[in-house]
């Protein structure tokens, strides 16, 4: 039935909790720019950081708005530098990425794969399809984080928001796929956990959807309507429907 298969990741192939309010992250983190002579205490790192984020997405929705983005995205790293910066060091990029990942490994209580990932994505690329992963997430941290759980090479492509400026459930961010790899949508699928971002964003720009309800899932506020449908996390009853669908 599909000859295309877009993956949403967080939630919905990869289960991770991570905790950026724990005392432990701040403390390390800031002893980490200590060590470059940017001092901070934790809490003034900490609000250091939420304000820079803040002040970025604010940024980031005047300046879309001019193309009617609706969701846009920033990318971490320079919030990192920035916060080195402040304090009158000139961090490079790569030291500010560096930074930025010392901040998701210690954040990070744990990350692993659901199970069922490897066989279902093995099981699509042995019929010949094509799969991407497209994801609401930071280029920094998801690079290496399919990396270390070994799918990265399981994908053709991988369209990482931060990467483009936008996020779903924008149409924008969607179209970044189908207008590169000239994708029809009428014989592709969506499947992802967020019935907002990866359920209603697909819907608009006419791609079937296929919904699991995992423990990363937003509550839902409204009847799901999508294509196929599971209230729990089971990926080997996704392949099922999708191979015997197929």
């Amino acid at each position: 039935m599909y000859n295309c298969y877009l993956f949403d990741l967080y939630g919905t192939l990869v289960d991770i909790h991570t905790d950026e309010e724990k005392e432990e992250l701040w403390e390390r983190l800031s002893l980490f720019y200590g060590y470059y002579g940017a001092l901070y205490t934790p809490e003034e790192l900490r609000q250091s950081y939420l304000l820079e984020v803040e002040q970025r997405q604010k940024q980031a929705r005047c300046t879309q708005k001019i193309s009617h983005e609706a969701n846009p995205e920033i990318e971490l790293e320079y919030v990192f530098q920035a916060l080195f910066n402040k304090k009158g060091v000139q961090a490079d990029l790569a030291q500010s990425i560096y930074a930025a990942q010392v901040f998701r490994v210690i954040s990070t209580q744990y990350i692993q794969l659901y199970d069922g990932v490897k066989e279902l994505l093995e099981a699509l690329r042995s019929k010949g399809k094509a799969i991407y992963l497209l994801s609401n997430a930071q280029n920094i941290f998801t690079r290496y984080e399919l990396r270390y759980l070994g799918i990265e090479h399981l994908f053709d492509d991988i369209f990482i928001s931060s990467q483009y400026g936008c996020k779903k459930p924008d149409s924008s961010f969607y179209m970044k796929p189908i207008e590169k790899y000239k994708i029809k949508p009428q014989e592709s699928i969506m499947i992802g956990n967020d019935y907002k971002c990866d359920i209603l964003g697909a819907k608009g720009v006419g791609l079937d959807t296929f919904y699991i309800h995992s423990n990363l899932s937003p509550d839902l506020e409204q009847e799901v309507e999508s294509t196929y449908f599971l209230q729990e996390m089971d990926l080997r009853r996704v392949k099922e429907i999708l191979i015997q669908n197929d």
